[in-house]
């Protein structure tokens, strides 16, 4: 049985952890979480939104378990945590090796591009594909919400004077930190992967450079194997 546990759904950012497991060939176990059931706001889970240093009634452990319930979760022995980026760098310090070395830590250079466009996709590309996944996605497949097409034809702008930025950055490297494949990349397969399924997925036509790339990691086969779980996790919604 793997030790290495994500509590969440083969959904966004719990697909983020799994591909990263997935690309270090680690043993790891996903336990579902019913999300309309509100399992994720359970006693139990919000435990695990608690740093394994944290002091039990101290208000940093009251406002953790009052108010996140994030998922995933993640366990490995007794190692806890929570923030998928945070977890995938731990996963991707844990099982580094020669063929998976993908924060580039032993090159400054290298581990400073990995870290800028890391923070690019969380604070920039991210806050623009997340709304029109939820809009056309999630919201009316997993809640029965109709999508607000306002919040849409916004967050379309926004992407693409994104990926304006992307293509230019694209058309000199393979990838988006330097010509090799990073978690800088990684981070974009939940979000970017969802939002293919929307009507909006054209979008990337007018970008060859960015649609290149897109292409080059969805023929990983990390990428290739969640893509069908995410796929069919979509479908029995």
């Amino acid at each position: 049985m793997a030790t290495v546990k994500v509590f969440g759904l083969p959904l966004t950012n719990t697909a983020r952890v799994m591909v990263c497991l997935e690309e270090v060939g680690a043993e790891y176990e996903v336990v579902n979480m019913d999300f309309l059931a509100m399992e994720h706001k359970s006693p139990e889970h919000l435990a695990r939104n608690v740093t394994t240093d944290s002091v039990s009634g101290s208000p940093c452990s009251r406002l953790a378990k009052g108010i996140l319930g994030q998922i995933p979760a993640f366990q490995d022995g007794d190692v806890v945590l929570f923030e998928s980026r945070a977890i995938c760098k731990y996963v991707l310090r844990k099982y580094k090796s020669a063929e998976a070395d993908l924060l580039r830590e032993g090159d400054l250079k290298d581990a400073a591009m990995v870290d800028v466009w890391t923070e690019v996709e969380a604070h920039t590309y991210h806050t623009a594909i997340s709304p029109i996944v939820y809009e056309c996605l999630l919201k009316p497949t997993m809640l029965s919400i109709p999508t607000n097409d306002k919040v849409v034809e916004e967050s379309l702008k926004k992407l693409k004077k994104v990926l304006d930025v992307y293509e230019a950055r694209l058309a000199n490297h393979k990838y988006l930190a330097g010509d090799f494949v990073s978690f800088a990349d990684l981070n974009h397969f939940p979000y970017t992967f969802a939002f293919m399924a929307t009507p909006h997925a054209s979008l990337f036509d007018s970008y060859p450079n960015v649609k290149a790339w897109w292409e080059r990691l969805m023929a990983r086969p990390s990428m290739s194997k969640l893509g069908a779980d995410m796929a069919a996790a979509v479908k029995a919604a």
